[in-house]
C-alpha cells in the first residue's frame, strides 16, 4: 500500500536517509536511488523459513570467524562515496541475509557500505525489484556474490562478480548444493531448504 507523500516507484521524488529515518519505526521502506519502496507487508512463513534456515547455518559457520551474518529489518546505506552524510544518502535497503567480512561498514545503525553476500527469498510483494531494481544496485556497489532463492519455482541463481559486473548467473535446484565463493569451505545442501516441488 502507498504511503501518503510517498512514491512506489522510480522516477518520483527523491528521498534521503536522513528522511528516512524519521518515518514511524512500526513502518518498513527501502529507498533505491530516491525512491520509496514498501516493504511493510510480512512475508508468507515459507519465506521466513528459508531466511531463518540459511541464516542459521551462516551463523554456525561464522563463529570464530572475522564475517558477520544479519537478516531483515537491517539497514545497508549504500553510496557512491563512504564519507557521504545522511542527507546525501539516496539508497537504503533491508536484504533478507546479508554477509560483512570489513568491520569498517558496520556501525550502530547497520552498515555503510556493501555486503560481501546478500541472500534474498522472492516473495510475491518483492520479487520484480529483488530479480530487476536489486539486481542492478548490488552490481553497481560491487556486492561479490548476490543469491536470489525463489521458492515458487524451486531454484537459486547465483550472480557473481567479475570484472565490476555480474558473470551470467548459476542455477541450482533441491538436489544441489551451493559451494559459497565468498565463505570458503560453506556448502548450502539445498535439499534443506528449498520445497521439494
Amino acid at each position: 500500500m502507498k504511503k501518503e507523500g510517498l512514491p512506489e516507484k522510480k522516477g518520483e521524488k527523491p528521498y534521503t536517509y536522513a528522511q528516512y529515518l524519521a518515518w514511524p519505526e512500526e513502518e518498513r521502506w527501502e529507498l533505491i536511488d530516491g525512491a520509496a519502496y514498501d516493504v511493510s507487508a510480512a512475508p508468507n512463513r515459507q519465506h521466513q523459513e528459508i531466511v531463518v534456515a540459511i541464516s542459521a547455518e551462516i551463523f554456525q559457520f561464522l563463529k570464530s570467524k572475522p564475517c558477520r551474518v544479519y537478516t531483515a529489518p537491517f539497514d545497508v546505506r549504500l553510496a557512491e562515496e563512504q564519507d557521504r552524510e545522511d542527507d546525501e544518502i539516496y539508497t537504503v535497503v533491508q536484504p533478507d541475509i546479508s554477509v560483512f567480512c570489513r568491520e569498517d561498514v558496520l556501525d550502530d545503525r547497520g552498515a555503510k557500505g556493501a555486503p560481501d553476500l546478500v541472500i534474498e527469498v522472492l516473495s510475491p510483494h518483492t520479487s520484480v525489484k529483488d530479480q530487476r531494481e536489486k539486481l542492478e544496485l548490488y552490481e553497481r556497489f560491487g556486492v561479490k556474490e548476490y543469491w536470489i532463492v525463489d521458492p515458487q519455482n524451486h531454484v537459486v541463481s547465483v550472480h557473481s562478480l567479475a570484472r565490476g559486473e555480474f558473470a551470467k548467473p548459476a542455477i541450482y535446484g533441491p538436489e544441489d548444493t551451493i559451494e559459497c565463493a565468498i565463505l570458503e569451505g560453506w556448502f548450502l545442501d539445498l535439499g534443506n531448504i528449498l520445497p521439494i516441488p
